[in-house]
């Protein structure tokens, strides 16, 4: 194969991931986002009806995320991530087909399960293709995919409301689009090959097992970093809508926190590489809690914006931060220790939208849901500053991010 065409190959590979993403990131799992609103306007549906449906969906993204830690094959892996590119496409044209809450729900969790197809499996198989012809293992551009479909999903519905496109003729219109896009996202990534015989083992850097210490902290700090996360992944569009002062501008605050989202991975891997691991979290964390807060605080149109781009630009990072300290710490098995963080960080995505759909549903507005989200993380940032000066691990995590500026 020549460098040109091994070049054009390594380009495909990496849209396919980026074309997944958006399929079941972006329209299985955010569309519901900026749809909310308008499914609480044209249907029964109130705020704790709405959470509950999110939750589910992040049910069906956490277990996904578990089963995927404990599979081995590659063969497997691609062919549970083909499965999940279908099942995208096909929960989301389910959403336009009924109103009942337990189809909707089973539905949701569905489209949880196969983007976590997207995130882990997708990863996975395109590090492996990436290292097996001896190209850099970057996936910035792959996670990037996730910030764009937030912008998708976001530009889509404020152009089919302009056209007065009902609720259920908008879920068509992604379910269409997810087709469409399910074409390259399966054709460009290419089927797993039989590793050469006599080549050299990837990672075969010995483990640096964790402290009791580092685990407990890291996994509390982590649930927090979730419980915040979810909040405005679910409800930023709905939030903002709700503010007479706002109105008309929640789908592109949202596409505003996605073109922050594109590029977070990358930025926070130069940060890391001067603060050092724990070091990026916590100022990703502490940055993330004022755009949580913010528009809990004013309803100023600049201040909401900020919010939307402080919020896109650190959550992902946080999520790229924890894989790669869990990628360093067992650099030949990764998986598990990714499921137990995984783990941590699902079980607040179930909980936090479904107590804050009741706690806006009780009061009229999702401020005490925010304030609530906003404690968590900066709770989470303390617990890792503690760590961070008493644990071996934590320091030499840290230090191994700074060494790789002269690596």
């Amino acid at each position: 194969m020549t460098a040109a065409t091994l070049g054009s190959q390594r380009f495909r590979v990496l849209l396919a991931g980026v074309f997944s993403q958006i399929l079941c990131v972006g329209i299985a799992r955010f569309a519901y986002t900026p749809l909310l609103p308008v499914m609480q306007q044209q249907t029964w549906m109130g705020d704790a009806d709405g959470g509950w449906l999110a939750a589910l969906n992040y049910a069906g993204y956490m277990l996904g995320a578990v089963l995927a830690a404990t599979i081995r094959s590659l063969y497997i892996k691609d062919l549970l991530f083909r499965c999940g590119l279908i099942l995208a496409v096909l929960t989301t044209a389910g959403m336009a087909l009924t109103e009942h809450f337990w189809v909707w729900a089973g539905l949701r969790f569905l489209a949880g399960l196969s983007s976590s197809g997207s995130m882990l499996l997708a990863s996975g198989l395109i590090l492996h293709w990436l290292m097996q012809h001896r190209q850099r293992g970057e996936l910035g551009i792959h996670f990037a995919g996730l910030g764009i479909g937030m912008v998708v999903v976001s530009v889509a519905v404020e152009m089919m409301l302009q056209l007065s496109f009902s609720w259920q003729t908008q879920w068509w219109g992604f379910s269409l689009l997810g087709a469409a896009l399910l074409v390259p996202a399966w054709r460009w990534l290419p089927r797993p090959e039989k590793p050469v015989v006599g080549a050299p083992a990837a990672n075969s850097q010995p483990a640096m097992p964790p402290t009791r210490t580092f685990m407990r902290w890291m996994l509390a700090a982590y649930f927090c970093a979730g419980y915040g996360y979810v909040i405005s992944a679910t409800f930023l569009v709905a939030i903002v809508e709700r503010e007479p002062l706002l109105a008309g501008m929640g789908n592109w605050t949202f596409a505003l926190a996605g073109l922050a989202a594109a590029p977070a991975v990358m930025l926070w891997d130069l940060v890391a590489r001067r603060v050092g691991y724990l070091g990026a979290l916590i100022i990703a964390m502490c940055i993330q809690v004022v755009g949580i807060v913010l528009p809990a605080i004013t309803a100023n149109a600049a201040a909401v914006l900020l919010s939307a781009v402080l919020y896109g630009g650190t959550f992902l990072g946080c999520v790229s931060l924890v894989l790669t300290m869990a990628g360093r710490l067992y650099p030949s098995s990764p998986a598990r220790l990714m499921g137990q963080m995984t783990l941590a960080y699902g079980v607040a995505q179930i909980c936090a939208p479904a107590l804050t759909g009741m706690l806006a549903e009780a009061s009229g507005n999702y401020s005490l849901g925010l304030w609530l989200a906003g404690g968590f993380v900066a709770l989470g940032a303390v617990l890792l500053a503690c760590l961070r000066r008493v644990d071996q691990t934590a320091q030499r995590l840290d230090a191994a991010a700074k060494a790789a500026v002269y690596a």
